[in-house]
């Protein structure tokens, strides 16, 4: 028999097994371990592409064993748990949180209303947004959801409120119909699904996109839909040329991996920083017209920024922000959602994402406890987490929600 919660409790479990209910069966009884003999609030479940078929297998075993009053969750290429990255292998990563006194909101894509500036009220109301709205977590299929649409008008609804929009996009599949999505009772194979917190919990989140800026800063003075043609009122082909080339050969052969642009939020600034560029791809040229395409839609008068993709600055710069998340209180628990870019493709190594995270709240053991049985130094107990890799990442920058790439984003749900 559960009790009623008294405080926040957050357990978290991942498992390998390939037999999808095995799988379920042994993260629910990982994350039990911390509840307490507690009902969680809610579920998060993340499940590979090799279990993205049995999605209401994986709701039935999770309502059976932890029964919980919400459960979310979605298909991906590669899921997270603790300090372990599961790559294109089988594997089932679940965060448990008891919250008492949170108000969960839940919704799909069908509960809201036509994303535009008429229906703002509308949007806010239907996902939740109040003033104890805290934080909203989005899971989408790639193929048919308009995120270009759904996240400026979800940030149009939040307006002034200070809470933040988090979540991905489901990387199980290649094409319309191929990922899963799993909301309380309902299991879907496109379209979205959300859950908005609201009340006494405290949300905090660290984006790290991974680009290292080069070059200097330019102005678009020239673009239609996503192509520029032209920077700073030269050919925007001969003006990224120039950036180039005050790289070294080192650093110019690195650009084989990507070539980005960072798109300034708020180019008032005085000096703008790593964190003030929303990363985009340059998805190729037109040389007969000396234009450049984006992956987003650059106006006219916007400043921008190329930046490349870098292994050393992706791993510097999220260890740095974790180290910035260690001045406030060890969060109950963490999300994590990672680019499926990162991982090995990115670092040659696996874990370094989720290990930086995990990590950085670790509670520190006394050295007599250490020295019993020669205990090594990585036995410290880690935050429970749980995350995946996504074909998209959804986080804040400047007080806005975007779809990011190569990002990696941490959820922390802290306790208040």
């Amino acid at each position: 028999m559960t009790s009623e919660p008294t405080q926040m409790r957050v357990g978290a479990g991942l498992s390998a097994d390939p037999d999808v209910s095995l799988a379920t069966a042994n993260a629910c009884t990982q994350a039990q371990a911390s509840l307490g003999g507690e009902r969680p609030s809610l579920v998060v479940v993340f499940y590979s592409l090799h279990h993205r078929d049995q999605g209401h297998r994986i709701a039935s075993v999770i309502r059976r064993m932890l029964n919980p009053v919400h459960v979310i969750g979605c298909s991906a290429e590669s899921v997270v748990g603790g300090g372990t990255e599961l790559e294109r292998t089988p594997g089932l990563s679940i965060l448990a949180a008891c919250m008492p006194g949170v108000t969960f909101t839940p919704f799909t894509e069908a509960d809201l209303p036509p994303p535009d500036d008429a229906n703002e009220t509308a949007i806010a109301a239907a996902v939740g947004m109040t003033d104890q709205w805290r934080a909203t977590l989005l899971l989408a299929d790639p193929f048919s959801v308009p995120m270009i649409r759904l996240l400026p008008a979800l940030n149009r609804a939040k307006g002034s409120l200070g809470g933040v929009v988090v979540g991905g996009m489901a990387s199980a599949g290649k094409a319309a119909g191929m990922n899963s999505l799993i909301l309380d009772e309902r299991l879907k194979r496109s379209g979205a699904v959300g859950i908005s917190l609201s009340g006494p919990v405290r949300v905090d989140t660290v984006l790290s996109q991974g680009c290292r800026p080069f070059g200097p800063n330019l102005v678009v003075t020239r673009a239609k839909g996503n192509l520029i043609f032209e920077l700073g009122g030269q050919s925007a082909i001969d003006a990224v040329q120039a950036a180039v080339n005050t790289l070294d050969a080192k650093q110019r052969k690195g650009l084989s991996d990507g070539l980005f642009m960072g798109v300034a939020i708020n180019a008032s600034k005085p000096r703008l920083g790593r964190d003030d560029f929303l990363i985009r791809n340059v998805m190729g040229v037109r040389p007969q017209e000396g234009a450049i395409a984006v992956g987003d839609i650059v106006p006219v008068g916007a400043t921008i920024r190329l930046h490349a993709r870098d292994a050393t600055t992706a791993r510097e710069d999220l260890a740095l922000l974790m180290d910035l998340q260690k001045l406030y209180d060890r969060p109950r628990g963490v999300l994590l959602i990672t680019c499926n870019g990162r991982g090995e493709r990115l670092f040659h190594e696996r874990h370094t994402d989720a290990r930086a995270v995990a990590k950085a709240f670790a509670t520190p053991m006394g050295g007599e406890s250490l020295a019993k049985g020669g205990m090594p130094f990585d036995s410290e107990p880690l935050v429970p987490l749980a995350g995946f890799f996504a074909a998209g990442e959804i986080g804040p920058i400047g007080g806005e929600c975007f779809l990011h790439g190569q990002a990696a984003c941490a959820v922390m749900l802290r306790e208040v």
